[in-house]
């Protein structure tokens, strides 16, 4: 299964998730998920943020390798399941690709449909890159349960 996680810049929200849900899949034992981020509005080839790069060394995440990308409708197409920071991201998404198994990140591992926005710390101080990274911890944690295994 390949999951795709997507925020605006994909230097911030997606690539934390994206190392968090990596880790959390390589201790679980589930090799059969492979995971990467997007971005709506990314430029491509950027690093990630310093923030999220610091928040990733203390959680003991390496985001150096990471190089953002724009949102494509090949990507999507690649992709089994996509989650999102954001209904603005669902919208972009199913603008490029209107069947796509979308979601927000936020809710998915429990079943919520509603949801809610995962805050985006670009901008701001390391404590607002240590709360989305909590927030995309917490949110992260139910995800295997919602994966069947191979």
């Amino acid at each position: 299964m390949k999951i795709l996680f997507v925020c605006s810049g994909n230097t911030c929200r997606s690539p934390l998730a994206e190392a968090i849900a990596r880790r959390m899949f390589e201790v679980a034992g589930r090799a059969d998920i492979e995971v990467s981020s997007a971005g709506t509005q990314a430029w491509d080839g950027s690093s990630a943020s310093d923030g999220a790069i610091l928040v990733g060394i203390e959680r003991g995440l390496d985001l150096s390798p990471h190089r953002s990308r724009m949102i494509t409708p090949e990507t999507i197409a690649e992709n089994d399941l996509i989650l999102t920071m954001s209904p603005e991201h669902i919208a972009r998404i199913k603008e490029l690709s209107p069947g796509a198994n979308v979601h927000l990140l936020s809710g998915y591992a429990t079943g919520d449909p509603e949801g809610r926005a995962v805050q985006d710390p670009f901008g701001g101080d390391l404590d607002s890159y240590r709360e989305t990274a909590d927030d995309l911890e917490r949110e992260l944690a139910g995800l295997l349960d919602r994966i069947p295994a191979p």
